[in-house]
């Protein structure tokens, strides 16, 4: 297959999904350092608005490490996150955009080992796309 690396944007949230993230860094599990992280509360906070833009502004993909029923702030994130992702895949269709670009997954606070694997699987179905579509390949 190709030596590129799709870029990955990953929603983490502080309490519980970065703990097993950044351990999975801190036993040096191999992961593509295209993998950008950007930390939140909840992951019942993200706008289906700030997954497409990123989408549409050269991420390959975006996963949601979702808090899931360990949320320390609403009883119905998973729920509620579930609609984000709904919601999400909906205004892709809309642009055009393969909703399977877009994943989510319960991480918890020692689950280094399934965020690696999810991100290589991750990674390998989205090289099956064609490059993410970006203002300069319109």
């Amino acid at each position: 297959m190709s030596d590129r690396k799709p870029k990955i944007l990953v929603f983490s949230t502080e309490n519980v999904s970065d703990p097993g993230i950044d351990l999975a860094g801190r036993n040096k599990m191999h992961y593509s350092p295209s993998v950008y992280v950007i930390t939140l509360p909840c992951s019942s906070g993200i706008r289906p608005s700030w997954i497409v833009h990123a989408i549409e502004n050269g991420f390959d993909g975006v996963f949601i490490a979702a808090d899931g029923s360990d949320c320390a702030y609403i009883s119905d994130c998973t729920t509620r996150t579930g609609k984000i992702v709904a919601d999400a895949q909906d205004m892709m269709r809309e642009r055009s955009l393969e909703p399977a670009r877009l994943k989510m997954a319960a991480i918890c606070s020692v689950c280094a080992e399934p965020f690696e694997k999810y991100m290589d699987s991750f990674s390998r179905q989205l090289l099956k796309f064609d490059a993410s579509p970006t203002p300069d390949t319109e």
